[in-house]
């Protein structure tokens, strides 16, 4: 069987995240990065199913290939990183990292766990649903000071603008595999693309 198109995994995609993840409210809700939506997407629960979770890592290891992002690992800041590195370390037989919110603060007090980054190790940068980017940029700061290289960051869904940004001026390639556009609901931070808040 030939494998699916990528816009058709886009497609299929964002009906699990609107289906099993999105809840849209009368009053908005505080998201992490300080902003107020009334789309709230849950993307643990969207890909809390084996089957979802496959497909969405298929999906953007797919992605990865298109954009020709090369890695010797995958993954990004816990929570929203563990379940799409874990998974497509195992697609793809590459390695897996987690980088922790805060460095641990006994043993070998390190923030990064799971594969030895360092340098001449090429690192796909991943996360499941972006606002403002700072969680992804924070990832991205740990990653880098290991001397590893960034070859490509993505997220499963990005709500707005303003993560895009950021590594365009970093000069890093950033491809989301769903947009607000993809899921038809409002962007969040239109006109202020900036990265002060974390989310």
């Amino acid at each position: 069987m030939q494998p699916r198109q990528l816009s058709e995994l886009k497609r299929a995609l964002a009906k699990v995240v609107l289906a099993e993840g999105h809840l849209r409210v009368d009053q908005p809700v505080k998201l992490a990065s300080g902003d107020w939506s009334r789309d709230y997407i849950d993307g643990k629960r969207a890909f809390a199913r084996g089957s979802n979770l496959r497909l969405a890592c298929e999906a953007l290891l797919q992605l990865a290939q298109e954009e020709g992002w090369d890695f010797d690992a995958v993954g990004g800041l816990t929570l929203g990183a563990d379940q799409f590195s874990h998974t497509m370390a195992v697609l793809s037989d590459k390695s897996w990292f987690v980088v922790r919110k805060k460095e641990k603060d006994h043993g070998t007090r390190k923030r990064i766990e799971g594969a030895d980054l360092r340098d001449g190790v090429r690192v796909l940068l991943v996360d499941d649903v972006v606002t403002r980017g700072g969680s992804i940029l924070d990832a991205y700061n740990a990653v880098v000071a290991t001397g590893a290289s960034v070859t490509g960051v993505t997220a499963l869904a990005d709500r707005g603008p303003a993560t895009g940004t950021i590594f365009k001026d970093l000069g890093v390639p950033y491809r989301p595999l769903l947009t607000y556009a993809d899921l038809d609901i409002m962007p969040v931070g239109v006109g202020r693309g900036d990265a002060q808040a974390t989310g």
